[in-house]
């Protein structure tokens, strides 16, 4: 396995162009938040031939320095976005980095329409142009002369190298991603599977009218990538929430997935991993980045994923220990408000009640009038106790409790205060404790953060506290969410 080496670039930060056609084979890079380029690569080879009818396809080739003609090598195929082209996706990407760290081979083809795959139109998306240019009408996907394209690669390619059919793998971005999608639900079975960045595909392109899948090819590997600002067509909408679950929920029920994945977030990238039947899904929703693909998302794909997947000779997908294991967060705890229960060790867990937004005001003082100096979401003491293994000792009435923490601190919380006792000293919390249905509550972020210093993170009323760092993303508060409903 060969070391990994990002070489420096020549920043381009006055650009403001999607993909300036001038810095193809130079040392120029371009970053922008959720698009970030690399050197063009020395080893990337482009090819211009008519391989599908008279008329000549353009597409890019990588191969590794370390490849042995005696060995079975993967294959991957990286789609481009709109507007753009093979080697605009390879700089865009790391895949060659990996390729040349794994020794697979990559493939990055142009559109023949160029920067516009032939695609069966989502019919909910009415954009006829995309920055001025027609968007082309739908097709079929057996129609489509960019699947034909991808065919013919396929067949071009293990002519030409030693090609192991059971390890094909196809990623794109934004309409790459459409494109990889439409491909996998009608010659999936040619893979193990796929990756898609930005550009969920909507429920009338994956669904009959009765509501069965429109899938030909059948179960495949799955990498979903999100950009929590995907813009389309606005940051944080929920259509676009929505398109990210339709997406999902299609590849979940192809591959026979449980609906209860394990959830890690590590800083920025927010982690589903869902085990299936007939083959994984993992869906990764990225914090605070735009529409676009980021630059170790082909490093993410393969060490979670195409490292262990491979198609066998039965056709059956066969997944074997990744280069990262799928699993969860050793330690977290995720609330959301008006939910009953809780995430605990990657599980739904009842808490005896249902989450509390509650908002510190200011309304007293010289000023007077009512402000709100704090919104947070407060649960069950008792549950607290269950959840962080500290003893629970409640009041008659309930309006008070004592807990015993494992390292053997006492707290004490009532209802009504804003402080509580630690230990016999008084210590002002972030709101006061409330009582709703015989249950003593307090806020969650306080207690989490205060009385175990872990790391609190909230969004869109759900908040997710772990022992490392980690930034709740908007996507992933909905997912969780969704599980405690």
């Amino acid at each position: 396995m060969s070391k990994i080496v990002i070489l420096p670039g020549i920043p381009d930060d006055a650009n403001r162009d999607y993909l300036p056609m001038d810095i193809k084979g130079t040392e120029r890079t371009l970053n922008e938040n959720g698009n970030s380029s690399q050197v063009y690569p020395k080893r990337l080879e482009e090819h211009i031939e008519a391989i599908v009818d008279s008329e000549p396809d353009t597409w890019y080739e990588y191969v590794p320095e370390s490849y042995d003609p005696s060995k079975p090598t993967p294959l991957v195929f990286s789609m481009h976005g709109g507007l753009m082209n093979g080697w605009g996706q390879c700089i865009y990407s790391s895949w060659t980095m990996i390729a040349d760290r794994e020794g697979f081979i990559c493939v990055f083809p142009t559109a023949h329409n160029p920067g516009m795959w032939a695609l069966e139109r989502d019919p909910d998306l009415k954009a006829t142009k995309i920055a001025g240019r027609d968007v082309p009408p739908s097709v079929d996907p057996h129609d489509s002369r960019d699947c034909k394209l991808v065919l013919k690669l396929i067949e071009i390619m293990k002519g030409k190298y030693n090609i192991d059919a059971g390890r094909i793998y196809m990623q794109g971005m934004s309409m790459g991603n459409a494109m990889t999608t439409m491909f996998a639900r009608t010659y999936g079975n040619l893979l193990a599977g796929i990756g898609g960045s930005a550009g969920p595909t909507g429920g009338k392109l994956l669904y009959n009218a009765d509501g069965t899948p429109k899938n030909e090819a059948g179960p495949l590997a799955v990498f979903q990538t999100r950009p929590e600002f995907n813009s389309w067509p606005n940051d944080c909408s929920d259509f676009d929430v929505e398109r990210n679950n339709v997406s999902r929920e299609y590849w979940l029920e192809i591959n026979g997935c449980s609906r209860i994945p394990e959830i890690s977030i590590k800083g920025e990238d927010n982690f589903a991993f869902y085990k299936g039947i007939h083959a994984d899904l993992v869906f990764l929703d990225i914090k605070n980045r735009d529409h676009g693909q980021a630059l170790d998302e082909a490093e993410l794909m393969w060490d979670y994923l195409f490292s262990g997947s491979r198609r066998g000779e039965d056709g059956k997908i066969i997944q074997t220990a990744p280069a990262l294991p799928r699993k969860g967060d050793d330690f977290a705890v995720a609330v959301a408000e008006g939910c009953a229960n809780a995430w605990v060790e990657n599980m739904p867990t009842p808490m005896g009640g249902k989450a509390i937004k509650w908002q510190k005001l200011k309304y007293h003082g010289l000023n007077g009038g009512e402000q709100v100096r704090g919104e947070y979401v407060c649960v069950p003491v008792r549950f607290l106790a269950e959840a962080f293994g500290a003893e629970y000792i409640p009041s008659e009435d309930t309006l008070s409790a004592t807990l015993i923490l494992g390292d053997g601190r006492e707290v004490q919380f009532a209802r009504g205060s804003i402080g509580c006792v630690i230990d016999g000293r008084i210590q002002a919390m972030l709101c006061e404790a409330l009582h709703r249905e015989g249950e003593l509550y307090v806020s969650f972020e306080w207690f989490c953060r205060s009385l175990f210093d872990l790391h609190v993170t909230s969004m869109a009323g759900t908040v997710y506290a772990t022992d490392h760092y980690s930034v709740l993303s908007n996507n992933m508060a909905h997912i969780i969410r969704d599980l405690l409903s």
